[in-house]
């Protein structure tokens, strides 16, 4: 295998991140830099984020990662052979900002551009932190996304199920804002659940009834906002033992649905005698250590390898997204300067979009 030094580069919600990883001619992986600017200041008072801040913020920064990543990697633009953006899904205004910057770095420096699909660079992290052999289970859960997927290669991915409504990510966040939470939601739910009864309010496990490995959690926050509206004061607001205990409540709900759908996502799974069976999780919930302790619970119980990834390639990096190109280089060619931001890209195609289509096509 040839030696290659490939610069990262992540715009897609509101981390800005730039990575250097090399590939030695064996093929190990080591990740030489990998930098994260967030925006979390920047959208504190809109209680979410806000597209076009985040643009700006990305536009504004991402040469400042690049710069930042090639210093602790000790190298300079001259050393680089190939430049990995992630071209979709996510924020359109985020993504372009990326797709121009990598375009731009392509050109001057005359290297190979690769577009990766930003949920693949999650899907993929396994194979970078842990070697995970193929095929494998994971489960990705994110702010954005949350499905079920056995990775058969670095192209080829099949979904077995995902939450047909909000992301997990998704609803810790809503919920921390409707009980009085700071954002991002899923530290603080976890933090204030840690203080909480789990067993004070029965909140609904959607769709545990239905045999299959999809998920909802919508309704499940809605659970979440009329418990709390029997609860608020005159002045319309919660003590702490009623945030905590609800926090407690939501979380070991969703604790619940995701392993009880990670026990039938495994079981399709390991039907297909994998050499060596995997379950692994990636995405910015995979840090909720309630949910960790949970799904190795699950995989234990298979019999099967557990891989979480460290904290720091939990949420959304560069790292990533450079590990991906370099696993798709050996079966694909390098994109052009038609090159496209996607603010929608399944992974696996072949299915029916799970949240409905439209002019942009298929959500996921």
């Amino acid at each position: 295998m040839t030696v290659r030094t490939i610069l990262g580069l992540e715009s897609s919600c509101d981390d800005t991140a730039a990575a250097i990883v090399h590939i030695d001619e064996t093929g190990n992986a080591t990740v030489l830099s990998s930098v994260v600017m967030g925006q979390n200041d920047l959208h504190a008072a809109f209680g979410g984020v806000v597209p076009e801040i985040a643009a700006r913020a990305h536009a504004e920064k991402l040469d400042l990662c690049v710069e930042q990543a090639l210093i602790e990697a000790e190298l300079t633009l001259r050393d680089v052979d190939a430049v990995a953006v992630t071209a979709g899904p996510g924020l359109i205004g985020g993504v372009v900002s990326g797709v121009m910057c990598a375009k731009g770095l392509s050109a001057a420096l005359g290297i190979p551009l690769y577009g990766v699909n930003h949920l693949a660079g999650h899907a993929l992290t396994p194979r970078l932190t842990d070697g995970a052999a193929y095929p494998y289970l994971m489960l990705l859960v994110s702010g954005g996304h949350c499905q079920f997927l056995i990775v058969h290669s670095a192209q080829s991915f099949q979904r077995l199920g995902g939450t047909i409504d909000d992301a997990p990510g998704e609803a810790f966040d809503k919920v921390a804002r409707l009980i009085g939470l700071s954002q991002p939601g899923g530290p603080a739910i976890e933090a204030a659940a840690l203080q909480g009864d789990p067993a004070r309010f029965s909140f609904p496990r959607p769709l545990l009834n239905r045999d299959s490995c999809d998920m909802s959690f919508s309704g499940l926050k809605t659970a979440v906002l009329r418990q709390r509206d029997t609860l608020l004061d005159d002045d319309g607001a919660l003590t702490q033992r009623d945030q905590a205990d609800l926090a407690a409540g939501f979380q070991a709900a969703v604790v619940d649905v995701l392993a009880a759908k990670t026990r039938r996502a495994l079981c399709e799974y390991l039907a297909l005698s994998p050499d060596e069976p995997s379950l692994c999780v990636a995405g910015g919930v995979a840090a909720n250590m309630a949910i960790r302790t949970a799904l190795e619970s699950v995989s234990n119980h298979n019999r099967t390898r557990f891989l979480p990834p460290p904290l720091s390639l939990c949420t959304d990096n560069a790292a990533m997204i450079a590990y991906a190109a370099a696993e798709q280089m050996m079966i694909r060619g390098p994109d052009d300067m038609a090159l496209s931001a996607r603010p929608r890209w399944p992974l696996d195609q072949s299915q029916p979009a799970m949240l409905g289509s439209g002019k942009k096509g298929a959500k996921a």
